[in-house]
């Protein structure tokens, strides 16, 4: 993104602002699309959606239904979670038609991600560290959909549990519990993968 007037004025606005903006004038729409183009579309990816092309149209459809749907944007959530609940749903809905899931990360400079999950699943101590990336991205791949989306939304997108939560839509509770099964998965696939 370029550092122009138009780009610093916008960007001291808050989200709320920029839908309260929208809401009066749809022009405004445009300083919400350029807030969470690259997000977006990087969370699509990183669901699994490979295809330049199949993510630039679910990227435009969740555009769309944001702005067809932003007078029903509740203002008690944080405007991040309700359009990554969004995307979540578009993505979804394309896998579910595509009949498939390809894997988390394929692109080298997401791959430093994985080192969130080494920590977390306490890999990045050296007498531990057996286990490369490629190793750790298989084990992802192996995960149930609902797991690999708690893993994604935590580790990649660096959500917190409230804002996971908002975005799938079930209690705090049932996201923690959700995040701890599937680091167990990884666990398990990776002491597998070692046998």
């Amino acid at each position: 993104m370029t550092d122009t007037p138009i780009y610093r004025e916008q960007q001291r606005f808050t989200d709320q602002d920029l839908v309260s903006k929208t809401i009066k004038n749809k022009q405004a729409f445009a300083a919400i699309v350029q807030r969470y183009e690259a997000p977006l579309l990087r969370y699509i990816s990183r669901l699994g959606c490979k295809d330049a092309s199949a993510a630039q149209d679910l990227l435009q459809e969740i555009f769309v239904k944001t702005f067809v749907h932003l007078n029903d944007y509740d203002h008690s959530l944080q405007f991040s979670s309700w359009i990554y609940r969004i995307a979540h749903n578009e993505v979804v809905s394309y896998f579910r038609k595509e009949r498939s899931r390809p894997c988390v990360l394929t692109r080298e400079e997401d791959l430093f991600l994985f080192e969130n999950i080494a920590d977390d699943l306490g890999l990045a101590d050296p007498k531990n560290q057996r286990h490369s990336v490629l190793e750790i991205q298989a084990a992802l791949d192996r995960l149930e959909p609902r797991y690999r989306d708690m893993i994604v939304l935590k580790f990649f997108e660096e959500k917190s549990y409230e804002e996971i939560s908002d975005i799938l839509q079930m209690p705090q509770g049932t996201v923690a519990t959700l995040i701890n099964r599937a680091k167990k998965k990884i666990k398990i696939y990776l002491e597998k993968s070692w046998m």
